[in-house]
C-alpha cells in the first residue's frame, strides 16, 4: 500500500488482526474514542493513516526503530544497492520459510 493512500476500512483491518479498539488504536497513539470515530467514517489525518499502515499493515514495531537504523538502511541502499537488494531477498525468503513452517 503506497504511503498516504486512503484506508477505506480500518475496522476491517482491526478485526482481521483480532484486536480490540483500545489495543489497535493505542499502538498508533490514538485513543479508543478517536479510533471509533475513524472506524465510523471520520477522515483520518495523513500521519494517522501512515502510522496505521506502518504498525498494522507493515507490522513494524515502532518502539524498536531508531533514527540510526533508518540512516544505515538509507546508506546501504544508496552506496551498495546490490547488497541491499540481496539482503532484502534473503529476508523475504526467511519470512516465507517461517510462514510455511508447521505451528506458525
Amino acid at each position: 500500500m503506497p504511503n498516504f493512500t486512503k484506508i477505506n476500512n480500518p475496522r476491517e483491518i482491526r478485526r482481521r488482526l483480532g484486536l480490540n479498539q483500545q489495543t489497535f488504536w493505542g499502538r498508533v497513539g490514538v485513543t479508543q474514542s478517536g479510533g471509533s470515530r475513524y472506524e465510523s467514517g471520520r477522515e483520518m489525518p495523513k500521519p494517522v493513516r501512515e502510522l496505521l499502515r506502518l504498525v498494522h499493515i507493515e507490522q513494524i514495531d515502532l518502539s524498536r526503530v531508531r533514527r540510526n537504523d533508518l540512516e544505515v538502511v538509507d546508506y546501504l541502499r544508496s552506496t551498495h544497492p546490490d547488497l541491499y537488494k540481496s539482503l532484502k531477498k534473503a529476508i523475504s525468503a526467511q519470512h516465507q520459510q517461517e510462514a510455511a513452517a508447521p505451528g506458525y
